[in-house]
């Protein structure tokens, strides 16, 4: 499992039940080799200290996925080929590892063939040497285009009707992540003994210009979108997004699960920001960040959305749950926050927490829904926030559209970010009726 999925847990009678999520997180527990922590703890998670797993061959693990996706009903999405970008290299446009970037094309069809959506991958930062030399070794990718799998393309990314009614036949772009800066950094120095390359800036910048070069320039309509450390990535970069078109395209972003807050962890301190100043130092970022920002506060802050956002001037659409299971996991009680473990039991079975913890969860939301106010009250800014414990919705067919749990005021996230990208409604979403963590 990488830093960025969902979230953590020490078995998977644990895991939350909410379909991709929990395939996804099958997946990355039983098959891939990539480590997970022991604890929630981002400043191990990258160590070589491995929990125990659960032994299962497999063989038997591929047919419980299968199982699952038929008993949820998940159709499998149409294999969308991986395209490399090799002339990047040229420009130093390269992942961790020095491989070239990539991304994966389907092309839209009927009245939606001018219309593009690109969608970022998530997948966590790396805030040291030693996690990024790691991470460029791991076989999912996210360090190295040597190493992606191809990925399938679900919720936002759907190309059913039924599915995807607003975005289904646009040209829908997943731009993989292989960077571990949500495509910020910008160093020249490449360390011989290391050959590592921060260069995620670039990175992006090659992709756009490469969509650019095989159609997206004549766009009337693009959307930049994300989940998790993609979602921060399409804050992060929308205004830069939005400079590559001509004025006459409408352009905004969607960015989910992305919206990291700096708010107090359950010791009352703000552990998680010192990982945030790694991840900004160690890749040269504070450059590719809002001056406005960066000229008032520590550049470490800057990557939290809430002290950016007053300085994008691009439409932006923020989906994300107030109680994201994530930020639960990594920035509420990380390891450092909770070294006893106290708030563990309940924040991996909700329905055992007591009532000071579930109090607890509330001053987690009512923080969240103070940082998340940043995006101020302009038509051009909107929000889905709903409380379903979970990470990265968008991605989730049945949170994009069609689970009734998920909708807010009986409107789903893909009618939501519909409506407001055609400016039909000024949708600030937020779910007043659920003010505790529930599973959708």
């Amino acid at each position: 499992m990488s830093f960025g999925f969902p979230q953590t847990f020490d078995n998977v009678a644990e895991l939350p039940f909410h379909s991709h999520t929990y395939i996804y997180s099958l997946y990355y527990i039983y098959i891939t080799p990539t480590p997970t922590p022991k604890h929630s703890d981002f400043k191990s998670f990258w160590k070589k200290e491995r929990m125990e797993r659960v032994r299962a061959p497999k063989f038997l693990v591929c047919i419980a996925i299968l199982c699952v996706m038929l008993f949820l009903n998940i159709e499998s999405s149409e294999e969308v080929e991986l395209t490399i970008i090799e002339s990047a290299t040229s420009k130093g446009a390269v992942c961790l590892d020095g491989s070239p970037p990539a991304y994966q094309l389907d092309r839209g069809f009927g009245d939606g063939v001018n219309n593009w959506l690109v969608h970022i991958q998530g997948g966590g930062w790396c805030h040291s040497v030693e996690d990024c030399v790691y991470r460029k070794t791991m076989d999912n990718g996210l360090g190295s285009s040597k190493l992606m799998p191809v990925l399938g393309f679900y919720g936002i990314l759907s190309n059913k009707q039924e599915q995807n009614p607003h975005f289904y036949n646009w040209n829908r772009v997943f731009m993989r992540y292989c960077d571990g800066s949500s495509f910020t950094g910008d160093v020249e120095e490449v360390d011989p003994g290391t050959n590592l390359h921060f260069r995620g800036a670039r990175v992006f910048t090659a992709i756009v210009e490469e969509l650019m070069s095989v159609g997206m320039y004549g766009a009337q309509n693009a959307i930049l979108s994300g989940c998790s450390a993609g979602g921060l990535a399409s804050i992060l970069n929308c205004d830069k997004f939005r400079g590559f078109f001509q004025s006459g395209t409408r352009v905004k972003c969607v960015p989910d699960a992305g919206y990291f807050a700096h708010v107090t962890d359950y010791s009352g301190g703000y552990h998680f920001q010192q990982y945030y100043d790694n991840v900004v130092t160690l890749h040269g970022s504070a450059k590719n960040l809002p001056s406005g920002c960066t000229s008032t506060m520590n550049s470490g802050l800057c990557f939290y959305p809430q002290y950016v956002v007053p300085y994008i001037q691009t439409p932006i659409f923020v989906i994300n749950s107030a109680y994201d299971t994530w930020q639960i996991y990594n920035i509420l009680a990380s390891y450092e926050a909770d070294p006893s473990g106290g708030f563990t039991n309940c924040k991996t079975k909700l329905d055992e927490c007591s009532t000071s913890e579930l109090e607890r969860f509330q001053e987690f939301r009512s923080q969240f829904l103070g940082a998340v106010s940043a995006i101020g009250n302009s038509s051009s800014k909107g929000m889905f926030i709903n409380t379903c414990y979970t990470h990265c919705q968008s991605e989730d067919q049945s949170a994009w559209f069609g689970n009734p749990t998920s909708k807010l005021y009986d409107k789903t996230m893909a009618e939501a970010v519909g409506d407001w990208f055609y400016e039909k409604y000024d949708w600030k979403l937020i779910d007043g009726e659920h003010v505790l963590p529930h599973y959708c």
